[in-house]
């Protein structure tokens, strides 16, 4: 359990890296200061277009990002409370190998396959 808390820990701390780094390049500028434009000059629409649909781009990664923030601090909680690595549909035990690949999952192999086949 320690070294699955510890990758846990070790994720967690990258995502919210990478969080910060999108917020502070997609949020915190304006289209003109991102573009690195200073100029007075009206922007072509084609170039607001293209700067609108990358901080949209970004803003998704960051959304994706958040979701799996929150499953690692589920996962975290799960290891507190010693329910970590059992299956939450079929209780079955979670492989160590999908544990290392994915240490938030929430389901076995066998019930993801059949969630995403339904899905």
């Amino acid at each position: 359990m320690a070294d699955f808390k510890k990758l846990l820990l070790q994720r967690k701390s990258a995502i919210l890296e990478e969080i910060d780094h999108i917020s502070g390049d997609t949020l915190k500028q304006s289209q003109k200061e991102a573009s690195g434009d200073i100029s007075g000059y009206s922007y072509h629409m084609a170039d607001v277009a293209t700067d609108n649909y990358d901080r949209e781009f970004s803003l998704g990664l960051a959304s994706n990002e958040r979701k799996i923030l929150y499953e690692i601090d589920a996962a975290l909680r799960k290891i507190d409370d010693g329910s970590f690595g059992a299956c939450e549909n079929c209780s079955s035990l979670i492989t160590k190998k999908r544990l290392s690949a994915v240490p938030y999952a929430r389901t076995c192999i066998k019930c993801q396959e059949a969630q995403e086949k339904v899905a």
